[in-house]
This record gives C-alpha cells, sequence and structure tokens, in this order.
C-alpha cells in the first residue's frame, strides 16, 4: 500500500521507503472504455505500480482545429492533435470518480492530468497530487488553479529550457513547499529515441532544484530488461512514471512506447536485484564469507616430520589451505623458534607449537 501525497511532508514516497514511486500512465490508452480503464488499473495495480494516472481533457478547450500534429504519424496517424483528442475525450466526473474508486480497491493512488481550470476543480476530491503536462509547464493559470488546491504537483519538463522550469516551480513555491514539487525530467517526442533520451539530466535537474523530488518520465520504447528505467533510477530519478497499455502491438495513440504488465514487473525484480546486491557503504567481511576465512586461506605447515627441539627455518615450513594454524604472514616471526612439540608433515604450526623464546 502506498503512502498518500495528500498532507504528506514525503509525497510521492512508496510506505515501505523502497524503491521509486512508480506511476503508470494509462492516459487514454483505455479508448473512451471504462471496463477497459478498470482493467488496466488492476493489471498496473498487480504488476507494482504505485499509482495509475489517467488524462483528463476536452479536446474543445486543450487545441485548435487545425493543432499539427508533432508525433510520428506512421505510428499515430491523426493529422492534428484536436483530431487525436477527440478520440479519447469521452469520461465524465462520474467515470473519473468511479474509477477513483477502483483504483482504491486495487491499493493504488488514482490521479489524472487536468488540462484546463474545470478538470483542476472536478479532480479535487479524486486526486492525492496534480500532474503538470509538460506542454503546460509556461501554462500559468493552471499551475496557479493547482497549486491553489494545496496538494502536491508533479511537473513534467518536456521541451523545456531551465528558466521555464524555474519560474514554474517558482510559481508554485507561492502555495507549495519545495518538497511538495516534484519535477520530471521528460523528453516531448513520441517516441523517444534511446539517443535522445538525455538521463543525465536527471542529476542537474537534482542539483538545480534541491529540496524538490526529482524523477524521469518516459517516452521511450521498453527494453527487454527495463535498463533504461533502471539508469534512470540510478541516476536519481525517485519517481518514474511511463505509459501503461495491455497490448503494445495496438496501433496509435500511445501503445507504441508504452510498458506493459510484464515490463513492469521486470522493472520492479530488477530494481529489487541491485537494492538486494548493494549491501552496506562500507567495505567488511560478510557472514557468507566466514567459511572462506577459515577453509580458504592458508597457515604454516610442516614439509617434513619436525621433533621436539628443532629450531625452525624458512625451508621447513610452506603455506597450505585451510587457515587452521598460524598464517603465512607470521613467516619471519617463526624462523629461528625451537618447538615445544613435534609438528608432522602437513600439520598446521600453531602458537602451541612454539616453545617460549
Amino acid at each position: 500500500m502506498i503512502q498518500p501525497a495528500t498532507g504528506s511532508s514525503r509525497p510521492f514516497r512508496r510506505a515501505n521507503g523502497s524503491g521509486p514511486f512508480v506511476i503508470a500512465e494509462i492516459g487514454v490508452n483505455h479508448g473512451g472504455d471504462r471496463v477497459l480503464a478498470a482493467r488496466l488499473i488492476e493489471e498496473a495495480a498487480a504488476a507494482g505500480a504505485d499509482c495509475v494516472k489517467f488524462q483528463t481533457y476536452k479536446a474543445a478547450s486543450l487545441a485548435v482545429r487545425n493543432s499539427p500534429a508533432y508525433w510520428d504519424r506512421s505510428l499515430e496517424p491523426a493529422a492534428s492533435q484536436f483530431e487525436l483528442f477527440e478520440k479519447y475525450d469521452r469520461f465524465d466526473a462520474d467515470d473519473y470518480a468511479a474509477l477513483a474508486r477502483h483504483a482504491g480497491r486495487c491499493g493504488v493512488a488514482f490521479a489524472s492530468t487536468p488540462f484546463d481550470l474545470a478538470a483542476v476543480d472536478m479532480l479535487a476530491p479524486l486526486v492525492p497530487f496534480y500532474k503538470i503536462a509538460s506542454a503546460d509547464i509556461t501554462n500559468e493559470p493552471l499551475l496557479a488553479a493547482c497549486g491553489r488546491q494545496g496538494k502536491p504537483v508533479l511537473v513534467s519538463t518536456g521541451a523545456s529550457h531551465l528558466g521555464e522550469i524555474e519560474e514554474a516551480v517558482r510559481l508554485l513555491r507561492a502555495f507549495l513547499p519545495a518538497d511538495r514539487i516534484g519535477i520530471l525530467h521528460c523528453v516531448l517526442a513520441y517516441p523517444t529515441a534511446v539517443a535522445d533520451a538525455n538521463l543525465r539530466a536527471i542529476e542537474h535537474l537534482a542539483r538545480a532544484f534541491p529540496g524538490h523530488p526529482i524523477g524521469y518520465s518516459d517516452h521511450v520504447r521498453p527494453d527487454p530488461a527495463m535498463l533504461l528505467l533502471t539508469r534512470a533510477v540510478q541516476l536519481g530519478a525517485a519517481i518514474v512514471e511511463k505509459h501503461f497499455t495491455h497490448d503494445k502491438s495496438l496501433p496509435g495513440n500511445d501503445h507504441y512506447h508504452a510498458m506493459d504488465a510484464a515490463d513492469l514487473r521486470r522493472f520492479r525484480a530488477g530494481l529489487t536485484l541491485l537494492e538486494a546486491a548493494d549491501g552496506l557503504p562500507i567495505k567488511t567481511v560478510s557472514p557468507a564469507e566466514e567459511a572462506a576465512r577459515l577453509h580458504a586461506r592458508r597457515s604454516l605447515v610442516a614439509v617434513r616430520p619436525l621433533a621436539v627441539g628443532h629450531v625452525l627455518a624458512a625451508d621447513d615450513l610452506t603455506a597450505k589451505r585451510p587457515a587452521s594454524g598460524l598464517p603465512p604472514s607470521a613467516l619471519q616471526h617463526v624462523v629461528g623458534r625451537r618447538l615445544a612439540r613435534p609438528l608432522a608433515e602437513d600439520e598446521a604450526l600453531t602458537a602451541d607449537h612454539l616453545a617460549n623464546p
């Protein structure tokens, strides 16, 4: 179960404090089908998402009719933004309320990106935080409306200069402390080529905005081992957002660069593996190595039978496993010492074998 963001001094954190806060961006991959939307919530929750996120808009208030497409039209054929958005703007307040309740039953947070002021108000009782899309980072009325609600705000920064991000954060800081304003590195290209992902920008954002939760919103096609998202976490992304679908082979919209439940499980499993391997931030002997210390290290042993009173010479001894006697590093200290007890061939030399000097 995740820690709710509303009222928390540590929003966008998992309840157990382990791993990134993962947002499965269902967006409009439900195609306007509430049954499918509920199924996507269930699949994301079961695969390890902390939050499921939708998009709340009406095409008429979002884009003019001849708004140009900015995506790969061989993958999404819509000729204009209006044409694309009009296909998926069917949900109303009752639909979002029902989906929020379903998310709660599934144990994940529910969120949705508002694209207009009416959506901000409608979503207020349903969401623990607001998400600002990259394209709205300069939409000051929308930013202010979200900030006034007092909920944490997550801002994507695709296609933004640093100064534009600073201005958006400055506006939000009038309403919220730094730790309630999350900042996501993002590349606003659909899909994003691996070479354009620029993951090191995550580190730049962390330096530029200390005290803010920093994350990554991804539009790269999933790689088989989910290495790109894993690398984002290694670079400091405490929040990871990625589009989510039930079928990556579906044409159009955001299916072609989305992850599915299997991808999300691999991502979580990989992070769990790496976290288990991290261990302590010190070099020390692991309990798992104690047997090796005893049995794989060497002792000084006699190369031939040696009688009581024999004065040890260097060529009387060699080093063999196990470490049940004096270590090889003691050789210089035992040469010239007399034996108080006989030493058989291949027997480990111990302090009890040595006469008092």
